[in-house]
């Protein structure tokens, strides 16, 4: 199986659901999955098994995710494969599902259940003849560039004024901008949050400077611990964290000083921290899916280190995904930002060319993270990479954030 997690905006641009989109097989390995194969398996609703087996709060923070379904699917026992409440599911159909009596009728009955519903890739064209499903309806998905939000706006307050209209395809902040300033979205979906920033921001604020000067103490080549516990003693919220962290370690350790603190951890493990622990920091005044998108993608990109056969590289990976957005994290054009941290030559490589030996990596994981299946399947059939190794590999990832997370919050 291969599963990934697709957030939704509010125009604070704070996340507020999930998508999951999953593919149950490699529809390249197995073509017949295309034709009369694909209804092998139809009612198994492959984002609960993903759900059930993970938990909501893994998932998506408890937050409302939503569920594709299809013709079949609509009809099993939808409550019987997930424990997580019916109100944080929404049930998300498509034109593939027709407005007939009997679909009609078992949206009803799940949503007398405390199911909701969202609909996308409906075309205009079909929005009468769906009336009985968009009178169910919580969610409608509209690509914005194929549609006038004016009008649909008019339409759907004066004939479905509890639905939510979600703006999808939005790839550009220009995009979500004008879309905000309009209005009539109330949620928004696509990768305008972590575009390249091409122009630098203003000057970094001296505490950033402070994180900046510790990154690139622990990613030199042979760190001074030393060196690095004065840096950490300049910021209590860091000093905090590590001690809180050293202290889960070990019993009775009788920690005395940052020093001591950073010398019980060691080098290794110290720069791992520092790494994750400074770029949470660093984070503090972005919208909260920017840590958690670069913290998840060096996690993701250490997993998939022994994939391509770089497993002595996992730490320089994890440093690749953790960077892979710190152009967005101090807004500034990515060559610059890179000047500004010490990282490998194959690191920048990956970042600014998408080139040298770990850019494959680097592509695999970005064609997974926007569930593009079609160009992922076939990378792992021309690298001869198992799936589940993959969806193990962004599970875990998934869940060691989700640990990350309730440590800081101790």
């Amino acid at each position: 199986m291969l599963a990934a997690l697709i957030p939704l905006f509010d125009h604070n641009m704070k996340v507020c659901a999930y998508s999951i989109f999953a593919q149950k097989e490699n529809f390249l390995l197995n073509p017949r999955l295309l034709g009369v194969g694909r209804f092998d398996g139809a009612s198994n609703i492959e984002g609960m098994k993903i759900v059930e087996s993970m938990g909501l709060d893994t998932v998506s923070d408890e937050k409302t995710v939503f569920i594709e379904l299809n013709n079949i699917s609509l009809f099993s026992d939808i409550a019987g494969q997930c424990d997580a409440p019916h109100d944080k599911q929404v049930l998300l159909i498509d034109k593939d599902i027709p407005p007939e009596r009997r679909y009609i009728d078992r949206i009803i009955e799940l949503k007398k259940e405390g199911y909701r519903f969202g609909i996308r890739k409906l075309p205009v064209s079909q929005f009468e003849a769906y009336r009985e499903i968009l009178k169910e309806t919580d969610y409608v998905f509209l690509n914005h560039k194929k549609i006038d939000i004016t009008k649909a706006k008019v339409y759907f307050s004066r004939m479905y004024p509890n639905v939510k209209l979600v703006a999808v395809n939005v790839n550009s902040k220009e995009d979500f901008d004008i879309l905000k300033e309009g209005g009539g979205y109330d949620l928004y979906e696509g990768e305008f949050f972590r575009t390249p920033v091409k122009t630098s921001g203003e000057e970094l604020a001296p505490l950033k400077v402070n994180y900046l000067e510790l990154l690139n103490i622990v990613n030199d080549i042979d760190f001074d611990l030393a060196d690095a516990a004065d840096v950490i003693g300049r910021d209590p919220a860091l000093v905090i964290s590590l001690l809180e962290m050293v202290n889960r370690m070990t019993v009775n350790s009788g920690i005395t000083s940052v020093r001591h603190a950073a010398a019980m951890l060691g080098q290794r493990e110290l720069k791992k921290w520092i790494n994750t622990a400074v770029t949470r920091e660093l984070c503090a005044d972005k919208p909260s899916e920017i840590m958690r998108t670069s913290l998840i993608r060096a996690r993701f990109a250490e997993n998939l280190a022994p994939v391509f056969e770089m497993a002595g590289l996992s730490s320089e990976l994890f440093l690749m995904g953790l960077f892979s957005v710190l152009d967005v994290i101090l807004d500034k054009p990515m060559p610059e930002a890179l000047e500004m941290v010490k990282v490998s030559k194959e690191i920048r490589q990956a970042l600014l060319d998408k080139s040298g030996p770990f850019s494959q990596a680097l592509d695999f994981m970005m064609q997974y993270e926007n569930a593009s299946w079609q160009e992922v399947s076939r990378q792992m059939v021309v690298a001869g990479i198992d799936e589940n190794t993959i969806y193990n590999a962004y599970v875990d990832a998934l869940r060691w954030f989700k640990e990350l997370f309730e440590i800081r919050t101790r």
